[in-house]
């Protein structure tokens, strides 16, 4: 079986953050419930960023890294996003022309919650496996923000936010899939998968966001139990306990991951309590870093967990990390794959912890000023310029271009590199 996976990804998480902690005290939440996220701080989008701010930014240095003749060998770009800005237009395109890519090449977008940048690295890996262009590479961009505002002319948020609001986050993840797995070398045909009607969570509207907490738990419970059971019935000796040095999963937030991994712990390894904990500490924490810094991803999530697991775990020998993908709705995915110390040094390269370090912290004015600028480039923006006084601090932040939007004509988005 030809290898493949990843063979470079990179992390951009933006310009901009904001304690969680103070913003729930700011909010009055439950502080006893808060603690349950185990989170730090998040991302905030901040006007002149989007989606196709955070994937450039996230692509850029793993296409710039390649040769001429290696970047012409990118024949598809896949984007993954539920924070797409046109039912139509697929963004995938933005990200072809500033990349600078070859013409001949295949450009699309994929929505599916969650799941979209699981399902967009098996659809990538399944090209590369096919043999049909020997090889060529796929650009993988799973890129998701969250933005939230005030009523306009009013107080308070548009709707019952509550704890999502210091859950949501944004960022991207950016990946060269190729038959040069560097990074991360997928166990082929070793997936199992999961997934029916269930109305959890969901957009109705563009910037709108509804669904049932409890039953999305639930459903993530149960598709990660049942996702993991098909993985196992199709790789013979596989074992919960023990084929999997790590393990990486969507992560909503810290405590949704925590209740997952115990449950099927309980369930299908048979672990006693303080053994759970233990292997949380030792197989699961390593994933959670970048999310407790970062927030909820949404379609990159899965990837992030797995970009946080190759940077702070151990790899000095070959390891295999068992991953876990859910997306509302649902559809839901458990499959493997193996990090070598190569793959390591490669994720640290990028810098990633660096760049959430040098990231603008925002206080609760500047953060409440922002919800009442973000109507600007909500869905459906027809022209708009954006203002670079606003938190002008976080547009030089990480001390080399970065990509930013400038404004919007006609719905067309135009972009400015900002040194």
């Amino acid at each position: 079986m030809r290898a493949v996976g990843i063979e470079s990804m990179n992390v951009y998480a933006g310009t901009a953050r904001v304690d969680v902690e103070a913003l729930a005290r700011h909010r009055g939440l439950d502080m006893t419930r808060f603690a349950n996220l185990l989170m730090k701080e998040k991302t905030v989008a901040l006007p002149y960023e989007d989606p196709i701010t955070y994937g450039v930014n996230a692509a850029k240095p793993l296409v710039d890294a390649l040769t001429p003749e290696e970047r012409d060998r990118i024949e598809v770009v896949i984007t993954c996003t539920e924070s797409a800005f046109d039912f139509g237009k697929s963004m995938s395109t933005y990200f072809h022309k500033l990349l600078d890519l070859n013409r001949n090449c295949r450009l699309f977008e994929l929505k599916n919650a969650c799941y979209s940048g699981v399902a967009g690295l098996q659809t990538a890996a399944n090209f590369v496996l096919s043999s049909v262009s020997p090889g060529a590479k796929v650009l993988l961009i799973a890129t998701d923000i969250s933005r939230f505002m005030t009523e306009e002319g009013g107080e308070g948020l548009t709707d019952d936010w509550s704890f999502f609001e210091p859950s949501s986050g944004a960022g991207a993840v950016a990946a060269l899939v190729s038959d040069q797995p560097h990074v991360f070398r997928i166990d082929v045909g070793a997936s199992g998968y999961y997934g029916y009607e269930v109305m959890d969570t969901c957009r109705p509207a563009p910037d709108k966001e509804a669904g049932d907490a409890d039953l999305s738990l639930l459903s993530y419970l149960d598709c990660c139990e049942k996702a993991f059971m098909e993985y196992q019935s199709r790789v013979e000796g596989a074992d919960l306990a023990h084929t999997f040095t790590y393990l990486a999963m969507h992560t909503p937030f810290g405590g949704m991951v925590k209740g997952a991994h115990r449950n099927i712990m309980r369930k299908v390894a048979k672990a006693r309590p303080a053994d759970i904990d233990e292997d949380f500490d030792r197989r699961v924490s390593p994933s959670l870093h970048f999310n407790q810094r970062v927030g909820n991803t949404m379609g990159a999530s899965t990837l992030m967990a797995i970009a946080s697991t190759i940077q702070h775990g151990d790899f000095d020998e070959p390891r295999r990390i068992g991953c876990f993908s859910y997306g509302s709705g649902c559809c839901s995915e458990f499959f493997s794959g193996i990090v070598t110390r190569e793959g390591q040094q490669r994720v640290r390269a990028q810098g990633i912890g660096d760049q959430l370090n040098r990231r603008h912290s925002l206080s609760m004015k500047e953060y409440d000023e922002l919800l009442a600028t973000n109507h600007l480039v909500k869905f459906g923006t027809r022209n708009a310029s954006m203002d670079p006084s606003f938190v002008s601090p976080a547009r030089r932040v990480h001390g080399r271009e970065t990509l930013f939007l400038k404004e919007i004509k006609e719905f067309h988005r135009e972009y400015e590199w900002v040194s």
